[in-house]
Order: structure tokens, then sequence, then C-alpha cells
């Protein structure tokens, strides 16, 4: 399986466990024989999204904005599993993440159709990969339940928007096999 994992670990000392769970998991799922790729997001060029809608009417599926994002979309479009990996930080994912995030919106066409009796946009491509969601869970009361519940029914809504399902959510605490048991029966 070809696995894409967006890690937007910030660059601080309090999320290094976080991180290491991440690039562990990571050497692990290459050594079960997936195609891994592991985009640190902290280390690309992503720019803000300025809602410009020029990557539906003036370029159509690119953004005009000039940065990685062009890297992360086609990594996204092409693997088979799209695996979200952030701390909890202030209630939802890191900025990184929530930034990247807002930029794959060119992967879908700017026309609306009824999908599940609610207005999505319609698909630009004809095969959307999986998704997964990987999150720090902080024993230091800096999120708590009803944070993860958002962040996981947001995560669920832009599957819907990809054209996807949520099929994996995980935390740094749950070891490393059952993750990767997780993802094998996917």
């Amino acid at each position: 399986m070809r696995i894409t994992l967006l890690n937007g670990t910030p660059a601080d000392a309090r999320y290094k466990n976080f991180e290491l769970f991440v690039e562990k998991l990571a050497i692990y799922l290459d050594k079960d024989r997936h195609t891994v790729t592991n985009l640190k997001l902290r280390n690309m060029d992503i720019k803000y999204c300025t809602g410009c809608f020029g990557c539906w009417v003036k370029n159509p599926g690119e953004c005009l904005i000039a940065d990685d994002s062009r890297t992360v979309r086609r990594e996204a479009i092409n693997c088979d599993l799209l695996v979200f990996a952030s701390p909890i930080i202030m209630g939802f994912t890191s900025a990184i993440l929530k930034k990247t995030m807002d930029k794959m919106i060119p992967l879908v066409h700017p026309y609306i159709e009824i999908v599940e009796k609610e207005c999505h946009h319609r698909k630009r491509y004809d095969k959307y990969p999986s998704v997964g969601l990987i999150l720090d869970k902080p024993t230091d009361n800096r999120a708590d339940d009803e944070d993860i519940a958002i962040t996981r029914r947001i995560f669920e809504r832009l599957s819907l928007n990809l054209r996807s399902t949520l099929r994996l959510v995980a935390f740094d605490q749950t070891p490393i096999e059952e993750v990767i048991n997780e993802i094998n029966h996917i």
C-alpha cells in the first residue's frame, strides 16, 4: 500500500515524543512492505490559502501560489492511505497541518453535487485515498475528549469532501503494532 504521512508536528521540544512516534511508525510501515512518504510539513514551504479561487478558475487543479503544497497534493492523490498526524494544540491540530489541509481544495472541482443528501464539490479525480488521523493525546490537560471528538468529526467531514472515508484514528499512546495492524486491514 502507498501511504503518505503528513507530519504536522511543530518544531517544539514539547512534541518530541509525538515526532518520534510518527518517525517510528514510518519506519515500521516501510519494514512491513508499504511504500511510505513521510512529509515533515514544518520543513516545507507551505503558504496560507488566500481564498482567491485561482485553483478553480484560473489554473484548475493547481494553486496559483507557488509553494510545496503542490508536492503534498501530488503525494496525497497518488497514495492509498493519507495519514494526517499532529499533536492537539489549543483544541485542534497544529497550524501547519491546518494550513496544509486548506491547500488541498484544488483536489476537487468548484462544482457542487449532492452526496449523502448534502452539497459537496464534484470529484476531480477518479480515485481518492482513504484517510487516517494520528493524534497526540496530551496527558497534561492541553486537550480533552471534546477536543478529540471535534477534531475527529472535522476529519470525517474532510474525508467526505475528498470522497473518501476516515479509516484510521489512532493516538501516540497506541502501540505501534496495533496501528500497523489497523492499517493492514484497510
